[in-house]
């Protein structure tokens, strides 16, 4: 992403209170965050030890739940 360009808000006693961030930055930024939750949420799957099934079984296991309902 390089450097970012900010700006601050800041409060009648000069405390920064808030950021002005370009949209592409922040776009940026947000897909970076969602990666980084992926690939945490990849960690937690794989060191839970659970057993490990395919995509399309789950999605059919799961179909047919709802359908018993």
């Amino acid at each position: 992403m390089g450097a970012l360009r900010q700006q601050f808000i800041e409060d009648n006693q000069g405390h920064r209170i808030a950021v002005l961030l370009p949209i592409d930055d922040y776009n940026k930024m947000l897909e970076r965050l969602e990666e980084m939750d992926d690939v945490k949420a990849y960690d937690a799957a794989k060191a839970s030890g659970d057993e490990v099934i395919p995509f399309d079984q789950a999605i059919k296991e799961i179909e047919a739940k709802r359908n018993d309902l």
